[in-house]
């Protein structure tokens, strides 16, 4: 027994002798006589061990003051009114009960729970800073965004701190309105944030809403950043559920938050079949997307998770975090480049993955474009058909190649170079009898390397200008956590076909304007466009207005997965035609213009970005 837990056991005697002494006080207006101090003497040890025994019986000390709630009032009440109903049977028993009033017994119990209950909620309001409006002298003030379960919880635990104060909630349900929770007001609805801001002397708000649509969180955040407030988010759903932290463990909004992505549901019992207790294999894996994709796999407990990575640095990088992270996961730690065929066939022949997931590509668009244009095709095709060769060779089940929205109608070397790659799998799949290969477009993933964001972000702690090529750009965003899911959901669906060949495409939601993310960045970094301007600098080498997640010559088919597609190309290529290109991709070199014209002659969609240029067709908004 803890010293704290006696000095509580010891209070509540104390109440249940005060209360006693204070009952037959109230019976004889505290006009007391020996007689009745006698009669208090007998029978208080009898009153203190029944109580006692009650108290015990119903776990009043498993509890803890500072959390004080309404199931422990209940057990306060239970207790109390079983004593209450003993104590005279022993006072009878005892002969005693002549020398105590009926109103005493009546008096007592009523006293004591006064006692017991106002001791304990007095407490918790003193921790929690409520007791004599003590909460209501310091802390920032603070407009909660969200009157659920969740902005509820929220205040409660912020009414413990010095930081903050809470002032008002704000919530798009109109019957919460004008009402009031925790004493503090539902005070308008959410697009109202401004106005109540400023009428309130506000300067941060927060968002508590983790459980509904992120489109409602992300129009939350975009009113109260153009208010001018700083704004912050509670933990996700994911993050409280596990317990990893707590929801008054605020942060600030970043720019994922505004994109508006609702959760993947995955069909994790499927991937747990797929990859669990099997080898399986990450090209680039020290890449933003390939390192996110090991992190993903790990869940599912494979036999072992084989990085294979061609910069060094990228490798110990990642192989420190799993050592950290995942240290009972068997890993093999490869360096390679997926353009040495012998060092791939060494590495299979040594593992032999049943999974393979090819991310390892060249992706920077205007890098890869002019003087580089020959090495992107080698590393992105010749590099391709190299993995999936020795996938081929060695008995793997299913190659998933990771390729990009830049390769539907593609105005430059990359997207070109990526497309032939996807054109070279589905000619390797009529070769394979034993591995299914599936190729998986997405579009532009928000934070990873060579991305607009962290540039945006280094030029912004600079002082600006954010430098933004045109002013209408448009690009498809995701996270890169979501990438990764759904590459692994694809593969699964690829799986159970019994056809490969598939072209997956994902789910990008609505296209974005790269200048409105460098609006919402300056934003959210606590500036305006007054402090940091935006300057748009013209369209890159092989850069397009507009990118496409479908061809010309393609339509889509659904399949399980809400955020997932098939693309149906026409015309597929022959041994004939993959023949030929690997005798185009043998030449040691080819200079800018050679590349280019090989390129347009072996992928038809291929040409400028101002032929290529046109209304963004998605396969998710017209059906």
């Amino acid at each position: 027994m803890t010293t704290r837990i006696l000095a509580v056991i010891l209070f509540d005697l104390f109440a249940v002798a005060l209360a006693w002494v204070a009952s037959f006080l109230l019976r004889f207006n505290f006009n007391a006589t020996a007689t009745v101090w006698h009669a208090i003497g007998m029978t208080l040890p009898w009153v203190l061990a029944v109580h006692a025994a009650s108290f015990y019986r119903f776990g009043l000390y498993r509890g803890m003051w500072r959390f004080a709630s309404l199931p422990d009032l209940k057990r306060i009440l239970l207790a109390v009114g079983l004593a209450a109903l003993v104590v005279p049977l022993v006072l009878f028993m005892t002969q005693r009960l002549v020398d105590v009033p009926r109103s005493v017994l009546v008096l007592h119990p009523l006293l004591l729970v006064l006692a017991m209950g106002g001791a304990r909620f007095a407490y918790r309001s003193w921790k929690d800073g409520h007791l004599l409006s003590l909460g209501e002298l310091g802390g920032e003030p603070l407009l909660v965004l969200g009157a659920g379960s969740a902005g509820v919880e929220l205040a409660r635990a912020l009414a413990g701190t010095r930081q903050w104060r809470v002032v008002g909630f704000l919530d798009d349900d109109a019957a919460k309105i004008g009402r009031r929770v925790l004493d503090v007001p539902v005070l308008a609805s959410l697009a109202k944030v401004g106005p109540v801001a400023e009428k309130l002397g506000v300067r941060h708000a927060v968002i508590a809403m983790p459980h509904v649509a992120a489109g409602v969180r992300r129009r939350a955040a975009e009113a109260a950043t153009k208010a001018g407030l700083s704004v912050l988010t509670v933990p996700t759903m994911d993050d409280l559920l596990s317990g990893r932290v707590a929801v008054s463990q605020l942060r600030k909004v970043e720019l994922e938050d505004l994109l508006g992505r609702e959760p993947i549901a995955l069909d994790s019992a499927g991937l747990a079949e797929l990859l669990g207790g099997r080898v399986v294999l990450v090209t680039g894996a020290g890449g933003s997307i390939g390192s996110e994709l090991c992190r993903q796999i790990a869940r599912f407990a494979p036999a072992q998770l084989v990085l294979f990575e061609q910069s060094e640095y990228a490798l110990y990088r990642i192989a420190q975090e799993f050592a950290g992270q995942f240290p009972e996961l068997p890993l093999a730690e490869v360096i390679g480049d997926v353009k040495d065929a012998a060092r791939l066939a060494q590495v299979f022949a040594e593992v032999r993955p049943a999974v393979v997931f090819h991310a390892a590509a060249y992706k920077h668009v205007p890098l890869m474009e002019n003087a580089n244009a020959w090495a992107a095709v080698r590393n992105n095709v010749q590099g391709t058909l190299n993995v999936a060769r020795a996938a081929m060779a060695h008995g793997a089940r299913e190659f998933v190649l990771i390729s990009t929205d830049k390769a539907v109608n593609p105005a430059n070397v990359m997207g070109a170079s990526k497309r032939l790659a996807e054109l070279a799998c589905q000619a390797l799949q009529a070769e394979s009898a034993t591995t299914r290969f599936v190729m998986v477009r997405f579009g532009n993933v928000l934070g990873s390397s060579g991305s607009v964001i962290p540039r945006f972000r280094e030029q912004i702690a600079a002082g600006g200008p954010v430098t933004v090529t045109h002013p209408e750009i448009i690009r498809y965003f995701m996270l890169i956590p979501e990438a990764a899911q759904l590459v692994l959901q694809a593969g699964l669906l690829a799986s159970r076909e019994a056809a490969g060949g598939r072209i997956f495409v994902l789910d990008m939601g609505e296209p974005v304007k790269i200048a409105d993310l460098a609006r919402d960045l300056i934003r959210l970094s606590g500036f305006g466009e007054e402090d940091i301007r935006i300057e748009f600098t013209g369209l890159r080498p092989g850069e397009k207005l507009f990118e496409e997640l479908l061809a010309d010559g393609e339509a889509t088919q659904p399949t399980p997965h809400p955020k997932l597609r098939i693309a149906r190309p026409e015309g597929v290529p022959d041994g004939d035609w993959l023949a030929e290109l690997e005798a185009w991709l043998a030449a040691p070199l080819r200079d800018e213009a050679a590349t280019k014209n090989g390129l347009r002659a072996r992928v038809a969609e291929y040409r400028s970005p101002a032929e290529n240029e046109k209304t963004v067709r998605s396969p998710f908004t017209t059906g």
